[in-house]
This record gives C-alpha cells, structure tokens and sequence, in this order.
C-alpha cells in the first residue's frame, strides 16, 4: 500500500472541512443569493403581473416596444458575429504567433472592460456626432450614425469586443501549437487546420463566448443611451424603453419589458451554463 494511498483520508477529511464552517458559509452563500438575485427577479415578475396577465401582454406587444425588441436584436445580431470573428481572430494571432505589437493588441481587447460606457459613446458622438471630426462629412453625403442604427450597432460593438477573445486567448495558449504543426506538416491548408484540428478544440469555450457576448449586447445601457437620442420606435433599445417607461411612471409596463429582459437573460444563461458544462467535462475527459 502506498503512501497516497494512505494519505487519502486524511486530504479528503481535509478538503471536506469542518461541517459546521462548511454549512456557514453555503447558507451565507444562499443568503446573499435571495437577497441580492432572487428577490429582485421576483419583484420584477411580481410588478409586471400586478393588473393581470393582458395588461402584462398589452406592454409587450404594444408597437413601441416590439420595435425596441427588433432593434435590440439587430444590434445583437449585427455585434456578436463580428465580435466572433475578430475574438477568432485575435485569440489564434496572440496565441498562435509572436509579433511587434502583441501585448499592445491584448491591452486594447481589455480596453472596453476599463473605459465607462457611456465615455465610449461620447467618443462616438464627437467622432460622427453633427459637430463631430467626421459630421460635416458624413452629412454632405446623407449618412446618419448618431442618432441612428449604425451609432447602436458602433456602441454594442465596443462594450462586447473583449468577451469572444478573452474567453479563447487562455484556452489556445494552453492547448500549443503541436496539433497544427502536425496537420501542417501532413498538407493540411490553412482552411483544413482551422475547420478541423483548431475549431474542434475551441468550440465549447467559443459558444461560452458568444454566450457572454450576446447577454452583454442585449442589455448594453450606457453607451446605446449616449448614441441613441432616446427616439420612441425608432432607436430604443429594450433597456432605454424600459427607462422611458419608468421616467413616465409608467410602472408595469416598465417591469413587464423588463421581465422580456429577464426571460432572455435566463435563456442565455442556461446556454452559458450549458457549455461551462461542456467545457468542464472536456477537461476532465483530458485529465
């Protein structure tokens, strides 16, 4: 009998703690949960429910609202596929290659995480704004951003750069470079390796990504408020229609749009915990 072997019960009685400190600090944990997640979430379903289930259906469906869904999702589905191929993109140059410039690339994929949305959308505004460095030309040729689609669609793109790359870069570094030398070194193009060898690798921490990207583009507030110009059916979001809602007292409208939020942000995160499943498994499978 060996000596790990011996060890065993004592590093398992270790790791299990005391009962009573572990019992602690799970309550605790709960404590925090109900109070600061769960209580709010039943609130805004308590609110929005308030005067029945048509007036709760009359603020989701009223017109305003469905266009500040429809221009939600176009922003989501314009930012998270770009932001998909640059992260791909950037994650495989970082952790694929050794170039001048590479730690400055990974400083600006973390910029968005430290400069305040709503300064990301004034940058916009003095970029493309009517006053702005590129308004008058811009005007002379009949295009809008601010104030328009384009500025929303700018805005989401900023907030949402990092997720897609931070989520890959770790995952590529760890994993080397050996797989695609050897497909390499078999006549594997450059296609080849990356649909077959690369892509595989990655797929789960990628969905986790875009995951993260997406949740992050439908309730991006900030900068989306900056560039907007708040026009009711035409450059609300869902979270600035919410706002107005709430600014007009307009109380259970408000909560129930919010709740449309809610339902959309717990179906992300069940495909976040999904593949933060699958991404743990596949780690255990290779342990």
């Amino acid at each position: 009998m060996t000596i790990a072997t011996l060890a065993a019960p004592a590093v398992a009685a270790r790791r299990r703690g005391n009962p009573a400190g572990r019992w602690l600090l799970i309550g605790a944990a709960w404590l925090v949960f109900g109070l600061f997640l769960l209580l709010p979430l039943l609130v805004v379903i308590n609110e929005a429910l308030k005067q029945g289930f048509g007036t709760f259906f009359a603020a989701i469906l009223e017109p305003d609202a469905l266009a500040a869904l429809k221009l939600t999702l176009i922003a989501v589905g314009i930012s998270v596929p770009l932001n998909l191929v640059f992260g791909v993109a950037a994650a495989w140059c970082v952790s694929k290659y050794e170039f001048r410039g590479k730690s400055l690339l990974v400083t600006l994929i973390d910029l968005p995480f430290s400069v305040s949305p709503v300064i990301a959308g004034l940058i916009y505004v003095l970029l493309f704004g009517a006053q702005g460095w590129f308004g008058p030309w811009l005007m002379e040729r009949d295009i809008q951003i601010i104030f328009a689609v384009p500025g929303i669609v700018l805005a989401t793109l900023f907030v949402t750069v990092p997720f897609v790359a931070r989520e890959l870069i770790p995952l590529m570094q760890e994993q080397g470079t050996q797989e695609e030398e050897a497909a390499r070194l078999l006549g594997a193009s450059g296609w080849q390796m990356f649909w077959h060898v690369t892509l595989p690798n990655i797929r789960w921490g990628l969905i986790y990504g875009v995951v993260l990207c997406t949740a992050r583009a439908m309730g991006e507030f900030g900068a989306v408020s900056v560039v907007s110009g708040h026009i009711r059916g035409l450059t609300n979001t869902l979270p600035l229609h919410v706002e107005i809602l709430y600014n007009e007292y307009n109380h259970v409208a408000a909560f129930s749009v919010a709740s449309l939020l809610l339902a959309l942000a717990l179906l992300i995160l069940l495909l976040k915990q999904w593949s933060e499943s699958r991404i743990n498994r596949r780690q255990s499978a290779e342990d």
